[in-house]
């Protein structure tokens, strides 16, 4: 199975985009994202400097608009990839990519909510004087102690031994003079708290922006970085993407979902390098393709081509599915037989995980036409559940 991801903010370096803007068609592509964002990304991506491209405003829309032009080079013809990849994730920006590639939502509305989002956190930033410190190495246990001794928050969860404590700047400065044992601190050249409550006036921004934004529901199985659950329903997609900016990322879920699903291929989008280096360390037996420059294509539709296949998901528009968000034992609601109709938010059962029991809703509702799972089957992350039909819903 194929998992196609994308980087966050601090993956991009100078000129990263020059090779690729060398073809006219990836050239244009970007300059019609950059009318779009209001920047010139061409620009950015080719002669900005490394202070310049760090300024969040900048950085997430050059970020998303990277990837997802990458992305149509490996699927010219996007449907194609529904049949070829198992499932997206993105950490923190690159979420809207992912989003954008399962076609949650279209490319230009990822290129909105991206400026405005960079915009929002780049202004909540400047209200408190914020940063961020890589923790790495320590025992996990004692390094989330001491980052709660010192009101930090670990805004990134990447794995064994790779942490991002993000707070005020006093607060970090004294974190540095009482670090975790065995532990290394790495400040991060950021402009704020990232995934934090200091982000909590951009959020606002982005709701009411989503607010008027129509979705799909993902075509691929969608991986959020929130919890690692399997996301389908366009507007929980939506949903995450505004409340991601101040929840901390759980790569290290993403991941664990990633060998649930089981991936056998890891493909990261430019500017790659980020996510299949903690990969290598953390999903032993996964294979990794960092694609860097175009002239990596061929090699990448190669990996596509060894990894590659369907999933169980069905793609088919004409039915609406609820899927299993993770994997553990399904309960299902007594009285819904198939051909029964629900309202919209009927709860139709649950997961029960490792330790927690996740609540399974029909947000839209509709009519049952088919249960593909029965009460007390082992699911696993994004599996369909139920198979609705639109019409009957029950208002």
């Amino acid at each position: 199975m194929l998992a196609i991801v994308a980087p966050g903010q601090g993956a991009q370096t100078p000129g990263f985009l020059t090779p690729w803007v060398e073809n006219p068609v990836f050239r244009d592509r970007l300059t019609w994202l950059s009318a779009v964002a209001g920047l010139d990304l061409v620009h950015y991506g080719t002669e900005a400097d490394a202070d310049t491209i760090r300024d969040t405003a900048v950085a997430q829309p050059l970020l998303v608009a990277s990837g997802l032009l990458a992305a149509l080079e490996l699927f010219p013809h996007p449907a194609d990839a529904f049949d070829q990849v198992g499932a997206v994730a993105g950490h923190s920006v690159g979420e809207l990519t992912a989003a954008a590639g399962a076609r949650a939502i279209t490319a230009e509305q990822a290129m909105v909510l991206v400026r405005q989002r960079g915009n929002a956190m780049a202004a909540a930033a400047q209200q408190t004087p914020t940063s961020m410190t890589a923790v790495l190495g320590g025992d996990r246990d004692e390094v989330l102690a001491k980052l709660e001794q010192h009101g930090l928050t670990a805004a990134n969860d990447n794995g064994p031994g790779q942490i991002v404590a993000a707070g005020t700047v006093e607060q970090l400065a004294a974190f540095a003079e009482d670090p975790p044992a065995k532990a290394r601190l790495v400040p991060l050249s950021v402009a704020g708290a990232f995934h934090t409550q200091h982000m909590g006036p951009a959020v606002e921004v982005l709701a009411g922006l989503a607010r008027s934004v129509s979705t799909h529901d993902a075509r691929i199985p969608l991986i959020s970085n929130r919890d690692g659950q399997v996301v389908h329903d366009g507007r929980e997609v939506l949903k995450r993407i505004v409340t991601q900016i101040s929840s901390p990322v759980r790569w290290d879920l993403c991941m664990e979902t990633m060998l649930d699903l089981g991936v056998t291929g890891m493909l990261e989008m430019p500017p790659a390098g980020t996510l299949t280096g903690i990969a290598r360390r953390a999903m032993k037996g996964v294979e990794t393709f960092a694609l860097k420059t175009p002239d990596q294509l061929d090699d990448a539709r190669a990996f596509i081509e060894k990894h590659g296949g369907r999933t169980h998901l069905d793609t088919n528009p004409t039915w609406r599915m609820l899927v299993a968000p993770a994997k553990g034992t399904f309960h299902q609601t007594a009285d819904l037989p198939e051909g029964s109709s629900i309202a919209p938010d009927t709860r139709v059962g649950a997961v029960q995980g490792r330790q927690d029991e996740t609540a399974i809703t029909a947000p839209y509702g509709g009519t049952i036409v088919e249960w593909l799972v029965e009460d007390g089957d082992l699911v696993s992350p994004g599996q369909p559940l139920i198979r609705l039909h639109p019409e009957g819903v029950n208002a």
